[in-house]
């Protein structure tokens, strides 16, 4: 019951223009930034950790711009719920779907990186959209199973198979022999049970998944970062494919795990306020 009325609220919310939807979100980056100040302690620690040469204006300047955005993001993922596969293409170009096929062309298993960063969530529907190969989005659970449910149907409207981090190896051994693209969303914080590797990214100390290196690996597959930007425009985007890893085996072992993060990090240190920054990412510490 709770899944059906969540679904149909977003759907309602949906069908509404975006025009009105951003005069909605205007009004709530002043909710959440001046009012509410959602999460504010994590967003300014984070960014002070992150950052530390640039000033207080200079921090509290992308702060505002982060939650300017962020608003953004979130009406826009409900607007996925509705939106035509014609829209999606509009709202976000593809710079070279050409790297991405040449893979597949190949007879290849392609495995894609991607990060918490600019409108991710509509990278989705993009990337179901570019070609009929299955495309497996990995994702973490969420403890909320209502939320989980209603979220990933919408993500699966273009032909997604939304696969749980724990089954994803599973699904691509069920796909031998057929080329298909696993997009995993790479920033995410492990369970200690999920991860031992520690690296320093955005200056500290960071515990990181290293499931896209293990995949490359058992499927002799590339990696190719998914670099999702925004356009100066409102609402639109774009995804350029990078190619990190052409063959695995060439490469010792945390090499492609650092690899993906640094060219992660890069981008985010470019433009941090499409960074989602109100994620309490280094809640985990190394252990003694």
């Amino acid at each position: 019951m709770k899944q059906k009325a969540l679904s149909a609220l977003i759907y309602i919310i949906s069908l509404f223009p975006y025009w009105f939807l951003y005069l909605i979100s205007d009004g709530l980056y002043y909710i959440l930034y001046y009012i509410i100040g959602y999460r504010k302690n994590i967003v300014f620690q984070n960014l002070e950790n992150a950052f530390p040469e640039k000033s207080d204006a200079e921090r509290i300047a992308i702060a505002k711009k982060f939650y300017r955005f962020f608003p953004d993001l979130l009406i826009e993922s409900i607007k996925l719920k509705t939106i035509t596969a014609g829209e999606v293409r509009k709202k976000m170009t593809l710079d070279n779907e050409e790297e991405l096929i040449r893979h597949l062309a190949a007879g290849k298993n392609v495995i894609g990186v991607t990060s918490h960063y600019a409108n991710w969530e509509l990278g989705i529907h993009r990337l179901s959209l570019i070609t009929d190969f299955p495309t497996l989005i990995v994702y973490k659970p969420l403890n909320n199973k209502d939320i989980d449910t209603v979220y990933n149907t919408m993500r699966g409207r273009f032909g997604a198979e939304m696969v749980p981090m724990k089954q994803i190896l599973r699904h691509i051994v069920k796909l031998k022999g057929q080329p298909n693209i696993s997009i995993l969303v790479a920033d995410q914080t492990p369970m200690y049970s999920d991860s031992d590797y520690f690296i320093n990214w955005l200056n500290q100390e960071t515990l990181v998944y290293t499931g896209a290196e293990r995949l490359s690996r058992i499927s002799k597959a590339p990696v190719v970062f998914c670099y999702i930007g925004r356009k100066k425009k409102r609402g639109q985007y774009f995804c350029k494919f990078v190619t990190l890893v052409e063959d695995p085996s060439e490469y010792t072992e945390h090499e492609i795990t650092d690899l993906h993060n640094r060219f992660a990090e890069q981008l985010i240190r470019e433009n941090p306020e499409y960074w989602l920054w109100s994620h309490n990412r280094w809640k985990r510490k190394r252990r003694k």
